[in-house]
C-alpha cells in the first residue's frame, strides 16, 4: 500500500492575523472607558460643579470638586441601599446629598445640594442672633461668614432665629457657611442619611466667569 500525501492547500490565516477596522478597535476602547467610567462615578469619586454662593468662601461659583463616594458606605444605583461604610457622616463634614424635598420627583428630576453637617442624630439644635448652638453649647466655625448685618424676626424667617429642634435618629442638619444667603436645614428640615452622596475632599479646578480666568490659587486645594 503506497502512500499517498495529501495535496497542500494555501494556510488559513489565524485569527491574530486577521485585522480589525479601525472603526471596531475604536468603538471597543470606547465603550470599555465608558464602563470603567461609571464604575468609578458610582462607587468611588464624582465630579460637581458648585452653582451657588451658599457656601462661600468655603466654595465659590465656579468651583468644581470631588466627591468620595465610598467613604459612607457605596450606594446601588437607584436605590437608596449602601453597603460596607467606612466611617458615619460627622460634624463638619461637607458633604453633597440628594434634596429631600425631591424625593417624590423622578430619578432624573432630582437636584444635589452641597452643605454642612451641623447637627448629628439626637443632637439639639438652636439658632439665636445668628449665633448656632448644638445641645446648649455655641458652635462657632471659622469657615462660617454672614453678609447681612440685619437680624430678620422669627415670625418673618428661620434664618437668624431658630429651634430649638431634636434631630431625628438617621438624619442629619446642614447649613451652608454662607450663612445669611443659604437655604438649608432652618427653611426645609433634615437630609436622610440615605440621601448623602458623599464627602466633597478637594477642589480639582475653578473658573471665574466674571473674568473668564481661573482661579490657580484655588485648584487642587483639599476642602475643609
Amino acid at each position: 500500500m503506497s502512500d499517498i500525501s495529501p495535496t497542500p492547500t494555501p494556510e488559513s490565516p489565524s485569527p491574530k492575523s486577521i485585522k480589525r477596522p479601525w472603526y471596531r478597535e475604536y468603538g471597543e476602547a470606547l465603550f470599555v472607558a465608558l464602563i470603567l467610567a461609571l464604575i468609578i462615578r458610582t462607587f468611588v469619586v464624582q465630579a460637581f460643579k458648585i452653582p451657588s454662593g451658599s457656601m462661600e468662601d468655603t466654595l465659590l461659583i465656579g468651583d468644581h470638586l470631588l466627591v468620595n463616594k465610598f467613604l459612607y458606605g457605596t450606594e446601588i444605583p437607584f436605590t437608596d441601599i449602601s453597603f460596607l461604610p467606612i466611617r458615619d457622616p460627622k460634624r463638619n463634614d461637607v458633604i453633597v446629598f440628594e434634596f429631600p424635598g425631591d424625593k417624590d420627583k423622578s430619578f432624573f428630576q432630582r437636584k444635589d445640594f452641597i452643605k454642612r453637617i451641623i447637627g448629628l442624630p439626637g443632637d439639639k439644635i438652636e439658632v439665636r442672633s445668628k449665633k448656632v448652638y448644638v445641645n446648649g453649647e455655641h458652635y462657632q466655625i471659622s469657615e462660617e461668614i454672614h453678609k447681612d448685618p440685619n437680624l430678620l424676626p422669627e415670625k418673618a424667617s428661620p434664618r437668624d432665629f431658630f429651634g430649638p429642634v431634636r434631630v431625628p435618629q438617621g438624619h442629619y442638619f446642614v447649613m451652608g457657611d454662607n450663612r445669611d444667603h443659604s437655604f438649608d436645614s432652618r427653611f426645609w428640615g433634615y437630609v436622610p442619611q440615605e440621601n448623602i452622596k458623599g464627602l466633597a475632599f478637594i477642589k480639582y479646578w475653578s473658573w471665574d466667569s466674571e473674568n473668564n480666568w481661573p482661579r490657580f490659587n484655588r485648584i487642587g486645594r483639599p476642602i475643609h
